[in-house]
């Protein structure tokens, strides 16, 4: 009987980190989708309308870094969650689409939520 309860702490620790990592890779789609928005909607029509260059010179590293780092914890979260086989690419495509990061983060959860309820 003892050696049943640490196997159900464990099951709670590896869910309480699954959601952890869930909630990393929603935030840094979220910080990259709202970056690659402000990029096309703010800083190229300033530079191309306005001639005022400089928006897309910082928004554009931050972008890029911030691209950068959300394909890292994609992948990071592909390893630490149970995710389907259509999230990696469909994630990465996403991040290359406006508004792309919002609606994959929208079907992963969706997508993972209904795996939940058939392992229940």
């Amino acid at each position: 009987m003892s050696q049943a309860q640490p196997n159900i702490k464990q099951v709670l620790n590896l869910r309480k980190e699954q959601n952890t990592t869930l909630k990393n890779l929603t935030i840094m789609g979220y910080l990259e989708g709202t970056s690659f928005l402000l990029l096309i909607g703010i800083a190229m029509p300033l530079k191309y309308m306005m001639g005022i260059p400089e928006g897309v010179k910082y928004l554009g590293m931050a972008h890029g870094i911030l691209f950068i780092a959300y394909i890292v914890v994609l992948i990071g979260a592909a390893m630490r969650i149970k995710m389907p086989l259509w999230a990696i690419p469909a994630g990465v495509l996403g991040s290359f689409l406006p508004f792309g990061p919002f609606i994959f983060d929208h079907f992963l959860k969706k997508s993972l939520k209904k795996s939940v309820k058939k392992e229940a």
